[in-house]
């Protein structure tokens, strides 16, 4: 193991640990199995800007890797240690520093919990938009991480959108400002969203200035099934581009309609479905019908629509999904977490061909994502111990992968390259990109300190995956 005595002298000892208990925690996120787990050698809680600089800058002194983490609610191994060394385990910084409703903005620690921001500043009649289906669990700083969204994508955008200003500590230990308060910018490089989305290889933000929205004062959902895959992803198209004012939509198909009835025993149709929000300060009644009659034309079996009272009920069983998954075949898994995200015109296509692989290779892949913004979420199920499925099941990933990016999508719609997609980011970005990206990290982080075997493709382990 690493020498990490340095640390000692840094911070408190409740403020490491190498006990295995907590070195196995850091060692996986929600998507890793536990036979590629890869704990770290010691595990820090730093409660200040100021500690998580002392400990990069000795580390970065000793050649001793460091991994960002969080909540662990990844699903691309993007806070697993890939060489050891030491878990920056941000969560102890969760305090709430300021709101300004005037400016509609929140400052935040890194590890303040996403609903908590909702929280923070519902009295004031405002909320966080791009906030994930994990909101309850994931980091504001994971957030940042990986330039995660949700499902109101299709109106507010991304959290790169909504992130004003952060703090940002280098693997030196110094620390600097990027971005400013104010809503636009022309001064200098955009370091802001240099280092939004780059996964903690490049600096570990520690707080950040986020921009809120006025919170709606009507909303209604819905829920729309069809008789076929074809007319669900048809009618999300085209409620997408006849302009509807859709804040989300959500598809889910047949099989992971099943599997969430059975998980939560709601009654769900077994067939294509699609999630709808609507939201808006005035005659969002109209809006509705509007929308409604968009569906009509892609022969619905059944739409309906309630309002925001009962809306937690309709949302259940898209919000209970991931876990459904993972429980209605105790014996299969999901060996590659797939998140590609297309041109919304390309999403049936795409959609189409998932469903045909299935059936070609009598998997399993149940499939939903983002309708409203392409973003496709599919998991190829098979027994992790035959040999045979675990081989077909990585030979529809790449060609769903390839798929996507051949359309003119991306190999990771919101949770990032981390070290199950390195292989496509020469694919999708090309030599002369991925050679910008690569000077981009040594100008930065020239001793390879920062979260080491992420996102490039030719990193140690890559021949483990």
């Amino acid at each position: 193991m690493t020498d990490t005595s340095f640390l000692n002298a840094l911070l408190s000892t409740e403020q490491v640990s190498t006990t295995d208990a907590d070195r196995d925690h850091h060692g996986r996120d929600w998507g890793t199995a536990e036979r590629d787990a890869s704990p770290p050698d010691v595990v820090v809680w730093p409660e200040t800007t100021a500690e998580v600089a002392d400990v990069l800058a000795a580390a970065t002194e000793r050649g001793v890797p460091v991994t960002p983490f969080a909540a662990g609610t990844g699903i691309e191994g993007n806070a697993v240690p890939t060489h050891g060394g030491i878990s920056l385990d941000l969560t102890r910084m969760d305090s709430v520093d300021e709101v300004r409703p005037a400016d509609r903005q929140i400052d935040v620690e890194a590890g303040v919990v996403g609903a908590a921001v909702d929280d923070a500043v519902a009295s004031h009649g405002l909320f966080f938009p791009p906030l994930p289906t994990s909101a309850e669990m994931a980091t504001v700083g994971g957030m940042i991480a990986t330039n995660a969204s949700g499902k109101r994508t299709v109106k507010y955008g991304k959290v790169a959108d909504w992130v004003r200003e952060i703090e940002v500590v280098l693997a030196d230990g110094s620390v600097f400002t990027a971005g400013t308060r104010a809503e636009k910018s022309s001064s200098g490089y955009n370091l802001r969203d240099l280092i939004v989305g780059s996964e903690g290889t490049l600096g570990v933000v520690t707080r950040a200035t986020l921009q809120l929205a006025g919170r709606p004062e009507q909303s209604r959902v819905g829920r729309a099934s069809f008789a076929s895959i074809e007319d669900a992803t048809a009618a999300a198209a085209d409620i997408v581009r006849s302009g509807v004012d859709v804040s989300a939509v959500e598809l889910v198909d047949t099989l992971s309609a099943r599997m969430v009835n059975d998980y939560i025993g709601s009654t769900l149709p077994e067939g294509p479905m699609l999630f709808l929000e609507l939201q808006a300060d005035h005659a969002v009644d109209a809006e509705v019908d509007f929308c409604r009659g968009v569906i009509d034309a892609h022969d619905p079996v059944s739409v309906e629509f309630e309002d925001r009272s009962t809306g937690a009920d309709v949302w259940e069983p898209r919000r209970e999904l991931a876990d459904a998954v993972r429980a209605y075949y105790p014996d299969r898994r999901s060996l590659h977490a797939g998140d590609v995200a297309v041109p919304v015109s390309s999403y049936a296509a795409l959609l189409g061909r998932i469903h045909e692989l299935s059936d070609e290779y009598d998997i399993p892949i149940p499939t939903f994502g983002h309708a409203g913004d392409g973003n496709v979420h599919f998991d190829v199920l098979v027994d992790p111990t035959d040999e045979s499925s675990v081989a077909d099941a990585a030979d529809i990933y790449e060609e769903v992968v390839g798929m996507a990016i051949d359309l003119g999508g991306t190999a990771t719609g919101e949770h990032g390259i981390g070290r199950g997609k390195r292989r496509f980011l020469l694919v999708e970005h090309g030599e002369t990109g991925v050679r910008a990206m690569r000077a981009i990290k040594d100008a930065l982080d020239p001793a390879g300190t920062l979260n080491p075997g992420k996102i490039f493709p030719d990193e140690p382990d890559e021949s483990s995956e």
